[in-house]
C-alpha cells in the first residue's frame, strides 16, 4: 500500500511563487495544504487557484503557520503517513519530493532533509549569515549531541506519527532546529538528501532582514543550549 503525503507550506506574502511551488509538487501527494501566515497579497486567492488547501493563520510565525497545519491533518479522517514541510518561495524544487520521501518509504527511515549542499545552490541562494548560521547549528549539534546534520533545511519529510510524538511548540524562528534537536533525544533515524537551492522569488521575511537574521540565530542558538543542558 503507497503512503499518504501530505505538504504544509507556510507562506506570508509569496502571491508570486505560490502557484509554482503547488504546480511543481508530485501528483501523487493526497493534500498541499498552504497556511497563508497574516498574507495581505493574493497569496491565499492564488494558492486556491493552483488547488491548494488554504488556512489561514493571523499570528505571525513560522512556527505558528506548521502547527495551523498539523491541526488540520489532525482533524481529517483519511489517516497520514508522511508529513513533508516546503516553503511558499520557490527557492527549493518541490518535484524533488521523491527524492526527499524516499528513504521513509524505501528503508524506514524517521525523518529525512533536504540538504542545500554548496554543489547544488545557485549563487546568492543562501545569504552569509545563512550559511553561517547553518554551520554553527549544525556544528553545536554534532559537538552536543554527536547529531550528522549538515543544515536546518525547511524542505523535510517526516513519519506523522513521528512528528506528533515530538509535541511541536515553537512558533517563530525556531522550528526547524526544534525539530531536529527532538528527532536527535527521541533517537529517531534520520539522513540527508542533497538538494539544489535556487534565488528565491521575492525577499526573505527573515535572512532578508538584519533583526530577522538576528532574531533567527538567537532562537535557533537558545534552542540548542536549552537541549544541551537538559
Amino acid at each position: 500500500m503507497k503512503p499518504i503525503i501530505n505538504v504544509i507550506i507556510p507562506a506570508y506574502n509569496e502571491q508570486d511563487s505560490i502557484a509554482n511551488v503547488i504546480h511543481d509538487i508530485p501528483n501523487f501527494v493526497e493534500e498541499i495544504i498552504v497556511v497563508s501566515n497574516n498574507s495581505t497579497d493574493f497569496t491565499e486567492q492564488n494558492a486556491k487557484n493552483a488547488g491548494a488547501i488554504v488556512l489561514s493563520e493571523n499570528r505571525k510565525g513560522y512556527g505558528y503557520a506548521c502547527l495551523k497545519g498539523m491541526d488540520y491533518l489532525a482533524q481529517k479522517e483519511t489517516k497520514t503517513d508522511i508529513v513533508v514541510f516546503l516553503d511558499g518561495d520557490y527557492s527549493d524544487y518541490p518535484e524533488q519530493l521523491e527524492e526527499l520521501v524516499a528513504p521513509i518509504i524505501n528503508k524506514n527511515i524517521d525523518f529525512v532533509i533536504g540538504a542545500r549542499v554548496k554543489e547544488l545552490r545557485e549563487i546568492g541562494a543562501m545569504t552569509p549569515q545563512q550559511i553561517f548560521g547553518n554551520w554553527l547549528a549544525t556544528f553545536l549539534m554534532k559537538l552536543f549531541f554527536n547529531a550528522k546534520f549538515t543544515d536546518l533545511g525547511p524542505f523535510r519529510a517526516i513519519k506523522y506519527n513521528k512528528l506528533l510524538a515530538l509535541q511541536m511548540e515553537d512558533k517563530t524562528y525556531g522550528w526547524t532546529v526544534e525539530m531536529q534537536l527532538k528527532a536527535l533525544k527521541h533517537k529517531f533515524t534520520y539522513t540527508e538528501i542533497p538538494m539544489k537551492y535556487r534565488n528565491r522569488i521575492g525577499v526573505s521575511k527573515v535572512s532578508g532582514t538584519v533583526k530577522g537574521s538576528i532574531f533567527a540565530g538567537i532562537k535557533i542558538l537558545s534552542w540548542i543550549f536549552k537541549y544541551s543542558f537538559k
